[in-house]
């Protein structure tokens, strides 16, 4: 029974880390269909969506037949709980990078505009977020989880600058509005990938340890382990 439900663990977290990399492909698409204003590939992340929903609705599917099934507990029922919502996270992720691309679908047809932010530094430190959560999933590894969680300040910060630059450039008497617009939708969208890249790095500390970490913030530093504490 045990062995079982082992193998039925390893299998649904192989399809988690399916799904991540079809995700984290997403991402890194969208940004650069932004910065290239690349309509084409803005499409491809747009046609992907379908593909993730349907894998996320099977993932989830598979982890309520083992609960159900083998009424797993303690390490074991962290696991399979942390799929769950690690699932729920990637999917909504998968939504704003359409968001992204649908943006970037825009912004091709239009003027090139220099960027009121610094979007190169915003994406890259999105997709490092999103990857890092993921490695500290597969690895069992909770110092990388939180400095996931520590690093979404940083986002946030790009994302408040942001708003400011809009916001004073939207004084300019030839201010492209529409494009300023879209600009500032990406910066939230990409604030907000880096939001639930942060739900997953606690989603795995909670798998490790059990810790519940939401709404802490302040414990992220205080708590985080000196050394890279693995799931035993």
């Amino acid at each position: 029974m045990i062995r079982h439900l082992q193998r039925e663990i390893e299998a649904i977290k192989r399809k988690l880390l399916g799904l991540c990399a079809i995700v984290e492909k997403n991402v890194v698409m969208a940004t650069k269909a932004i910065a290239e204003q690349d309509e084409a590939l803005a499409q491809t992340v747009i046609a992907e969506d379908e593909r993730i929903d349907r894998m996320e609705v099977e993932l989830e599917e598979d982890c309520l037949k083992i609960l159900a099934l083998y009424q797993p507990v303690a390490v074991d029922l962290r696991a399979i709980v942390a799929v769950l919502k690690i699932n729920n996270d990637l999917e909504r992720i998968g939504d704003l990078t359409v968001n992204v691309a649908e943006r970037a679908h825009y912004l091709a047809a239009r003027p090139a505009l220099p960027k009121p932010f610094d979007f190169d530094l915003m994406a890259d430190k999105v997709r490092a977020m999103l990857t890092k959560a993921v490695d500290a999933f597969v690895e069992g590894q909770s110092h990388a989880a939180h400095e996931v969680c520590k690093a979404d300040d940083e986002v946030d910060a790009i994302n408040r600058a942001m708003y400011k630059s809009v916001e004073a450039m939207l004084g300019e008497p030839d201010a492209d509005v529409n494009t300023l617009i879209h600009l500032l939708s990406v910066s939230r969208d990409l604030e907000r990938i880096a939001d639930h890249a942060t739900n997953i790095a606690e989603d795995v500390i909670y798998m490790i340890s059990g810790e519940i970490v939401r709404h802490h913030v302040e414990d992220y530093t205080k708590n985080s382990p000196s050394s890279h504490e693995t799931m035993e």
